[in-house]
């Protein structure tokens, strides 16, 4: 699954799956890491490959690793969901459809379109999407509402192998409590802070212990200056217990059990350009 930042990639995600996997904002860069949501059929099972936003901006090491994310991802798949913001068809959008290999099938979810009043608008807007190459089917949807989801379903299924399926059936991600315990408290961050700051601030998981329906987890949150923690902790610690008890919630309702949740901030200057530092946070 490809496409420009923000266009509902992991919303989409979120929707087939049933089941919040990957996480969402309005903000650009909200998902760095690749994940793949699972969705089981009675006549198909289907690995949707989350990528990260195709950055073209904000040169920087972490930006290079995202977008090396993406054209790594986008080999050796069966079929590219290439997603886009209905009646908006921009530059970036092009130059995340030119890394896909001309011999490889694309499916095109046209998204948002319950956004758009005068549907009349949509058909040469299809037509405009159809004249960039071939593709193997144009989907109008929305991931926000659920509709259409199906009919994109059938459209994927017939370019996927025949073969004995790769996950349980109850499996919903490969990713492990402890990634998504991270991205849950990275999500709360986007979601409570102005533009800077997100994008600014990683998580990194210390320890995850697990015992009975309890979960005790210890994750530091590194920024890149002082001024940055002081905003992100607020008066009295007040935005980041905040930010913990949201984001505990959610963790409470994916994993099934009570979570103990420590949340520790940090300055860690140029981040996003330290190559050890990157390794250390699995980028």
């Amino acid at each position: 699954m490809i496409g420009r930042p923000n266009v509902g990639k992991s919303t989409l995600v979120n929707a087939l799956v049933g089941a919040r996997i990957t996480i969402t904002s309005r903000k650009p860069q909200t998902t760095r890491q690749r994940v793949s949501g699972i969705v089981t059929t009675p006549s198909a099972q289907f690995i949707f490959v989350d990528t990260p936003g195709f950055q073209t901006q904000h040169r920087s090491g972490l930006n290079e690793r995202m977008n090396r994310t993406v054209r790594e991802s986008i080999s050796g798949v069966d079929a590219v969901l290439w997603v886009v913001e209905a009646l908006k068809l921009t530059p970036a959008d092009r130059n995340v459809l030119q890394l896909v290999n001309p011999a490889t099938p694309v499916v095109v979810a046209i998204n948002k379109v319950d956004r758009v009043e005068d549907k009349s608008r949509l058909l040469p807007f299809l037509g405009e999407i159809a004249s960039l190459r071939e593709f193997s089917a144009l989907v109008p949807i929305s991931a926000e509402k659920h509709r259409q989801l199906d009919d994109l379903l059938k459209s994927l299924a017939v370019l996927l192998p025949e073969g004995p399926p790769e996950f349980e059936e109850d499996e919903v991600t490969d990713r492990d409590e402890r990634f998504l315990a991270a991205e849950f408290i990275r999500e709360k961050i986007f979601r409570s802070l102005g533009d800077e700051i997100p994008y600014r601030a990683t998580v990194a998981v210390e320890s995850f212990d697990h015992q009975g329906d309890l979960r005790h987890i210890r994750a530091t949150v590194y920024v890149d200056r002082d001024n940055q923690r002081a905003i992100l902790l607020g008066k009295n610690g007040e935005r980041i217990k905040a930010i913990g008890t949201e984001a505990r919630r959610d963790m409470e309702q994916l994993f099934g059990g009570r979570v103990y949740l420590e949340l520790w901030v940090r300055v860690k200057g140029g981040w996003t350009d330290d190559e050890r530092m990157l390794d250390r946070l699995g980028f």
